[in-house]
């Protein structure tokens, strides 16, 4: 039987892919469009995905969000590939035939099919396509004063990929109860005599806030610079999770746990806290945290996926990698340095410098 996440057209039976400018899926075979929603339900004759409330709190210490775990048809025609190399693993369709690493760009080979994981509530789809991601790239390249001036010409693209990246993301709200030993100084003069006013008080705060969607990578295996530099992702644009999504595109295999996510979580949140409420405390000289109890009341995650182009290039035998943020368009990655032009730049500035020096001072002593 013809699963969902087999894509296959309805009209002539090939398979579709997302298509980032429509934000559907197409037959790159007949043109049908389909909306990954009625994707979803003509395939799966009327079946349901819920969608995930992200209002929903709990009581206990961190929950995950319901409908987090895959139903067989879902997976029916997902395959799991594993890199010689890296060891990294990625989840596409069977159609997709992936052959090389988004990550490290070596050899993948088909390790089995997809099963086990949690199933991601949330997911904001590519908006941007290859091309957007190769016009992207040469503009990237564009205006970097130290870039060899062969580099264009002789950089080649080997492979652009789009890769949905896996986060954590964590509501929380918390209570705190801090207090503060703050000291006043006062200073002022009679005559000759300077008098010094000290004060102390004792400053209580307390009271309840909320955090919303507080990312926290989920993949080992990406490079976190490249990730954090191609950041924010506008989170109010996610949808809820459908596998049509996934048609033609990567998905990274999470390899970081909820667990420790959240140990990472609660300490931004608990720094988060302390920062808002000790700039409530004002008008001091001298304010030093005495005591800080803050706790979570209520607590749950989810688990998305946000959109990546990954371009890996090769230059005089160096892998140079470069990240596009599959939503936004920002484009980050490393680049060689000519450093011969660098020194040569560097050495005319200093001799500018040194000439302006030498002239000041000659026109000091004219003066």
């Amino acid at each position: 039987m013809a699963g969902m996440t087999e894509y296959k057209c309805p009209a002539c039976g090939g398979a579709m892919e997302f298509n980032s400018s429509t934000q559907k899926l197409k037959c790159p075979y007949c043109d049908t469009e389909m909306e990954p929603e009625a994707f979803a339900e003509a395939q799966q004759d009327g079946l349901q995905t819920e969608e995930s409330d992200w209002e929903e709190t709990t009581e206990s210490s961190w929950e995950a969000a319901e409908n987090d775990q895959w139903q067989e048809e879902e997976t029916a025609g997902m395959r799991v590939y594993v890199c010689e190399s890296c060891g990294g693993e990625i989840v596409a369709d069977e159609t997709t035939g992936a052959t090389s690493c988004p990550f490290c760009g070596n050899h993948v080979v088909m390790k089995g099919q997809f099963s086990g994981d949690r199933k991601p509530n949330g997911i904001i789809p590519f908006k941007l396509d290859r091309k957007a991601a190769k016009e992207a790239y040469q503009k990237h390249l564009k205006g970097k004063k130290f870039l060899p001036g062969i580099f264009k010409s002789e950089n080649h693209i080997d492979e652009i990929k789009g890769v949905y990246v896996p986060f954590w993301l964590f509501d929380a709200e918390v209570k705190a109860d801090i207090s503060y030993r703050a000291e006043q100084v006062k200073t002022w003069r009679t005559g000759n005599k300077e008098y010094t006013e000290r004060s102390f008080f004792d400053v209580h705060r307390g009271g309840y806030l909320s955090f919303s969607r507080i990312p926290a990578e989920a993949s080992g295996k990406m490079d976190q610079t490249l990730m954090e530099a191609i950041e924010p992702y506008q989170a109010e644009e996610m949808v809820p999770f459908q596998p049509a999504y996934l048609a033609g595109y990567l998905a990274d295999r999470y390899d970081i746990s909820v667990e420790e996510s959240a140990g990472r979580a609660e300490e931004r949140i608990r720094k988060s806290t302390e920062d808002a409420f000790r700039e409530t405390v004002q008008n001091y000289n001298v304010v030093n945290c005495t005591h800080s109890q803050i706790r979570v009341m209520h607590a749950d995650y989810r688990y998305v996926l946000y959109p990546v182009w990954i371009l890996n290039t090769t230059w005089k035998g160096r892998k140079y990698v470069f990240a596009m943020n599959g939503q936004t368009g920002k484009m980050v990655g490393d680049l060689p340095v000519d450093n011969s032009a660098k020194w040569k730049s560097i050495g005319i500035k200093t001799i500018l410098i040194a000439a302006a020096l030498y002239a000041l001072q000659w026109i000091i002593m004219f003066i």
